[in-house]
């Protein structure tokens, strides 16, 4: 059974740490200086102190510190007694790095809110692989500087990290066909016209995921959590199309426990993509380790926004039925 850490309270005390990107590059210039300050004045507005890592701007040719660097602040914020909560700094490309370095005893002996997304959901499928516990994928802490941070993806952010009770996803539609906006990554994103019911089925299982080719990393090594029984949350970014996708997806699902896998939930395609309802329909038809099986599209986590949270490694129930979804956490 999966190990839910407590959730924040107010008063409590979250630490910004860098497993990918570091804190420099958020930094950069004017306009980034407001995103730190931002971010940082918008978890105080929410009752929380907030203190960095010692090697958060510590900087390399590839915006990041050594992985061994990295690993020690997020131990150094787990085992603080003082630190109740850690959210990652940004995404990027090297988060796996620092997974041979990680003490996970120590983690399993402190369990805490954690939060990130994108390259750091590969030390959220770790950290569960490891130890049971889970970990949400959800807004870096400098998502919440971002021009685009809106209520929808505060109100899911809070729900997550202040609550223990069920987490209930609901189509999105928040946005009409004319509307156009700038996503955290700083791309156009296209509105969001609620899920693609792609194909029917039932599931309950482990919620693993997010990032599909961070998750891909993970494969053949300790780190990669078991896929039996899994619901695969499943996105991707920038110029990836179909084919880039249904590739990798079929990989995973050619693991020796693929098979496991019970339901898919794939995240929105960026515009840059091209990829279409129709494309991501017929990629689901051609995979036949996908029948009988869930399958939702266009759901709103990961490189978009609005950016939902969920938790890696608890529990999820897909229902899609007469052309109708659900997606519900229950968090027990």
């Amino acid at each position: 059974m999966a190990l839910y850490p407590r959730p924040l309270s107010v008063g409590d005390h979250v630490r910004v740490v860098a497993p990918a990107r570091s804190l420099a590059y958020v930094e950069q210039g004017s306009a980034g200086r407001f995103v730190a300050e931002l971010a940082t004045r918008r978890l105080e507005q929410l009752g929380l102190s907030v203190s960095f890592g010692a090697n958060v701007r510590v900087s390399d040719m590839f915006w990041s510190a050594p992985g061994k660097l990295r690993a020690e602040d997020l131990i150094d914020a787990y085992s603080d007694p003082s630190v109740d909560g850690i959210m990652s700094v940004i995404g990027g490309f090297t988060s796996n790095e620092i997974l041979p370095h990680l003490d996970f005893d120590v983690i399993a002996e402190h369990p805490k809110f954690l939060c990130g997304n994108s390259d750091v959901s590969a030390l959220a499928n770790a950290v569960y692989a490891k130890t049971g516990q889970v970990v949400y994928v959800g807004p870096h802490w400098s998502t919440l500087g971002m021009r685009d941070f809106g209520e929808v993806t505060r109100d899911a952010f809070v729900q997550a990290a202040f609550t223990d009770g069920p987490i209930v996803w609901e189509p999105g539609d928040w946005y009409t066909d004319d509307d156009w906006f700038i996503n955290q990554d700083g791309r156009v994103q296209e509105p969001d016209d609620g899920w693609w019911v792609i194909q029917e089925g039932r599931a309950e299982g482990v919620a693993l995921g997010s990032n599909l080719g961070t998750l891909g990393l993970l494969s053949g090594t300790e780190f990669m959590p078991s896929l039996n029984d899994a619901v695969l949350f499943a996105e991707v970014t920038g110029k990836y199309t179909v084919m880039d996708f249904r590739r990798e997806l079929v990989s995973l699902l050619q693991a020796p426990d693929g098979h496991g896998i019970e339901g898919l939930v794939i995240g929105r395609f960026q515009t840059a993509s091209r990829v279409t309802r129709v494309m991501v329909e017929e990629m689901v038809a051609s995979i036949p380790e996908l029948r009988g099986k869930p399958v939702v599209a266009n759901a709103s986590f990961g490189h978009t926004n609005p950016l939902l949270t969920f938790p890696v490694g608890g529990r999820v129930d897909v229902s899609v039925e007469g052309g109708e979804a659900s997606i519900r956490f229950p968090r027990v």
